[in-house]
């Protein structure tokens, strides 16, 4: 094991694939002589050139179409956005035509493409740099979605992601590129993507989160436990396919649950696993399900809005404190 930050892990993944795999390479926005808006690819140009670490235009739209193209005679492009803000500028490339190739072309050719970069608010970024699209991408079939948590993950997430044959998206918090854990330096290090972790074992709630929420739910465990309340806590880390098994064996250990999302509420991952849960599992359930998702409203730029926005550990120690009947 070495102790990485999370952009030294993703590095790391970017690393090792492009070694062993000569049809890899990565294209985005800074990602060569500046070594990467936020350092992930750093040394990257040095040691495989410009044609395999490939500088490109301000245009979203663009790159993600030649990425598209490569993919489909052979190459493994890995896409960097700079943020997932603006990616919307190039959605119709992700979703018309990466995640549908394979299903219009017969079978014929297939995708093999990751899309990565940084979602959801990292501070005062205001509404337009400080969105979370988990939601949407995990929306189309024909994609996988991604949410990392530690470093560990990020490695063996973006791993499999590269090794995938279908197009992979890979949703980062550029809160936690310098987050620093223990990862595994063995080369063939994966962590298959449809397969969520108990990051906490516990018996009296369930906790779901995903990406960085994920730390927040966990402090409020920690919390919890000192009220004599233990949560079992449950990083998805992937969204698109969700593993609702280990979820459910939880719900029904624990017989509640909470959903914490930094989203907005309509339509989001809570909804939709706080339905598949009360689908397979109502009979388990000895409170009603409670989500906690961002706020229903553009972010702000003031800190104060930033704060009242975003989903709190206070919020989920109350919300504990109701599915177990103690306020």
């Amino acid at each position: 094991m070495a102790v990485m930050q999370f952009r030294e892990a993703l590095r790391a993944a970017l690393r090792e694939e492009m070694r062993r795999d000569l049809r890899v390479f990565l294209m985005g926005e800074e990602v060569g002589e500046y070594n990467g808006a936020y350092k992930v690819s750093e040394g990257l140009l040095a040691e495989f050139g410009p044609q395999r670490v490939v500088d490109t235009p301000i245009s979203e739209l663009g790159f993600a179409a030649i990425g598209v193209g490569a993919a489909m005679v052979g190459l493994r492009p890995v896409i960097e956005f700079m943020t997932f803000n603006f990616a919307l500028l190039a959605i119709d490339q992700v979703v018309n035509h990466a995640a549908k190739i394979l299903h219009m072309s017969g079978g014929q050719f297939s995708v093999p493409i990751v899309f990565r970069g940084p979602s959801g608010s990292a501070g005062q970024l205001a509404q337009q740099h400080s969105q979370c699209f988990e939601n949407w991408y995990a929306n189309v079939p024909g994609l996988k979605v991604v949410s990392p948590s530690t470093p560990r993950d990020a490695k063996g997430l973006l791993k499999s992601a590269i090794r995938d044959d279908d197009p992979v998206i890979v949703m980062e918090s550029e809160l936690m590129y310098g987050m620093k854990g223990e990862v595994p330096e063995d080369e063939d290090f994966l962590i298959p993507i449809g397969q969520a972790e108990i990051k906490k074992p516990g018996t009296d709630v369930t906790v779901v989160s995903f990406g960085k929420m994920v730390h927040v739910a966990l402090e409020a465990a920690q919390a919890l436990e000192k009220e004599g309340i233990s949560v079992e806590m449950i990083d998805l880390r992937s969204l698109r396919p969700i593993d609702y098994d280990t979820v459910i064996r939880s719900v029904q250990r624990t017989n509640r649950m909470i959903i914490v999302e930094e989203s907005w509420p309509l339509g989001g991952i809570a909804a939709e696993v706080a339905f598949m849960v009360q689908r397979r599992a109502f009979d388990y359930l000895d409170a009603p399900i409670v989500r906690i998702t961002g706020a229903d409203a553009p972010m702000g730029y003031a800190p104060t809005l930033v704060e009242a926005y975003l989903p709190k550990v206070k919020e989920i120690v109350e919300a504990a404190k109701y599915v177990a009947y103690q306020r």
